[in-house]
C-alpha cells in the first residue's frame, strides 16, 4: 500500500464494533482471508500479513485467561467494583480480547487458564465470568 492508494473500509465502525457487546450481547472481530488471523482488535488490515480487505467474525462468547491483573484503583465507571481483574482472554477459535471480572477480589482467586464466558453487563467493556460449563460454545 503507497501513501496515494485509497484507506481500506471495513466491514463495521468501531461504533458497531463495541455496539455488538454492549447492545447486541455478542463479540465481533476479523478474520483475514489471506493468513487465517482471526483478531476481537478493530482493524483496516491484517496486523499478522497486512492484508487489508478483513472479513468480519462472530467470535466464541468462551475462552480462557492468558493474563490478567487485579485493580484496586479503577477508574470513576467502575469505582463500586474495585477490587476487580483485567484480563486477556484467548477466545476458542481464535482472537484474543481485554475485559474485566468483577467477581476476582484477589489473585487468589484466578489463574492462568482458567475458562470464562463472556457475561453481558450494563457497565461498559467485555465482562467475563468463569465458564462452569463443559464445552465451548460455536
Amino acid at each position: 500500500m503507497s501513501a496515494t492508494d485509497p484507506l481500506p473500509s471495513a466491514p463495521h465502525t468501531v461504533q458497531e464494533f463495541v455496539h455488538g457487546y454492549e447492545e447486541e450481547h455478542r463479540l465481533r472481530g476479523f478474520r483475514c482471508p489471506n493468513c487465517g488471523l482471526t483478531t476481537a482488535t478493530w482493524a483496516l488490515a491484517c496486523p499478522h500479513c497486512g492484508k487489508a480487505d478483513l472479513e468480519e467474525a462472530t467470535l466464541s462468547d468462551r475462552g480462557a485467561v492468558v493474563a490478567f491483573t487485579v485493580l484496586s484503583v479503577p477508574g470513576d465507571e467502575f469505582l463500586n467494583d474495585a477490587p476487580y481483574a483485567y484480563v486477556v482472554v484467548e477466545l476458542d477459535g481464535g482472537g484474543r480480547i481485554t475485559g474485566w471480572m468483577p467477581s476476582v477480589k484477589s489473585e487468589s482467586d484466578l489463574t492462568i487458564g482458567t475458562r470464562v464466558r463472556f457475561s453481558p453487563s450494563y457497565k461498559p467493556g467485555v465482562q467475563f465470568v468463569k465458564d462452569e460449563g463443559d464445552a465451548p460454545a460455536r
